[in-house]
């Protein structure tokens, strides 16, 4: 009608007490787990800065040698060890991890599921110590055979060729802890992966007379990839990171170990704990640098599998 004008009701939506104490919350908590990483990032930079001043950030970076009172080290040798155990860790871990979850998930009676989900919280709850003194006592004279039988056969290839007989404390061994360490994060992820996979798509492919393990492999498995695949690398950023099962297990040493069979290797963070109480001031610097670039190492992998974990979401995957 003219000469009226419309008018525009606004309704203000009130939101419960309960929800803006929590959104305030889950606000605060998010912002305060920001800002500790910052703080924890700029303390690690200030204290190392004398350090990567002195050789420069990429001599730190590429350096094998570690002799602080010289003047010459970096993180090389270190960094290629870290991630040969966590290469070996998850070459292990990931098809265990798997094959764990698709038992939880899709062949056992809910009464035996459930004890098996107990017990691999209970493995993951277990103290790192414990896995390095089980790896060290246990696992190390057991495991000899099968180095050398791999050092025999497979040769041929770079990382199994050994120049000694020791396969004590070894690249292989530390990867083995390691992986039972990561194996229960990487289980209850691809689990509750696997659980989310759309049971209509489920129904359908066995009521077209396929079979349950073609069920698993054409329903289950792709509809879960982007959760396995995020994971895998949560799982490898732990194991980068784990430090007192190593520096029980490992023959300390800074130099490149490409064999992963051959005695001694070391990772960063063992590195530190281990000659952290004997550095004059400069190797104090240097070993706050060599953390700093793990916590690096260790963000980048982190945020990769969110990222990835996010875009399979979208995608209609699933959520974690």
């Amino acid at each position: 009608m003219a000469g009226t004008g419309s008018k525009l009701i606004d309704f203000e939506v009130r939101r419960p007490r309960q929800d803006v104490i929590f959104r305030a919350t889950a606000r605060v908590a998010g912002a305060m787990t920001l800002a500790l990483m910052a703080v924890i990032f700029v303390a690690l930079l200030v204290r190392s800065y004398r350090a990567l001043h002195l050789v420069g950030i990429g001599k730190f970076l590429t350096t094998q040698q570690w002799v602080p009172e010289a003047g010459k080290f970096g993180v090389g040798s270190l960094l290629f060890n870290t991630v040969m155990i966590g290469v070996v860790a998850l070459v292990i871990a990931v098809p265990v991890s798997l094959c764990a979850a698709l038992l939880i998930s899709e062949y056992s009676p809910p009464a035996v599921s459930s004890a098996l989900k107990t017990l691999v919280e209970l493995l993951a709850a277990m103290p790192s110590v414990v896995f390095g003194y089980w790896g060290l006592e246990y696992l190390t004279p057991r495991i000899r055979p099968l180095s050398q039988w791999l050092a025999n056969h497979l040769a041929f290839l770079p990382i199994f060729k050994v120049t000694s007989s020791s396969f004590a404390g070894s690249t292989f061994i530390a990867g083995i802890v390691v992986a039972l360490m990561v194996s229960p994060v990487l289980t209850a992820v691809a689990q509750e992966v696997f659980f989310q996979a759309p049971s209509g798509q489920r129904e359908a492919a066995l009521a077209l007379g396929g079979t349950k393990w073609g069920m698993i492999r054409k329903v289950v498995l792709p509809f879960g990839r982007g959760g396995i695949v995020g994971g895998t690398m949560l799982a490898f950023g732990r194991a980068v990171g784990e430090t007192v099962a190593v520096v029980v297990v490992i023959s300390a040493t800074a130099t490149r170990q490409v064999h992963i069979l051959q005695s001694g290797a070391n990772s960063i963070s063992a590195w530190i704990a281990e000659t952290w109480g004997e550095s004059n001031p400069i190797g104090i610097s240097a070993l706050m640098a060599a953390g700093l670039t793990l916590f690096l190492l260790t963000l980048i992998v982190n945020a990769a599998a969110s990222v990835i974990v996010n875009r399979t979401a979208k995608a209609g995957g699933p959520s974690l």
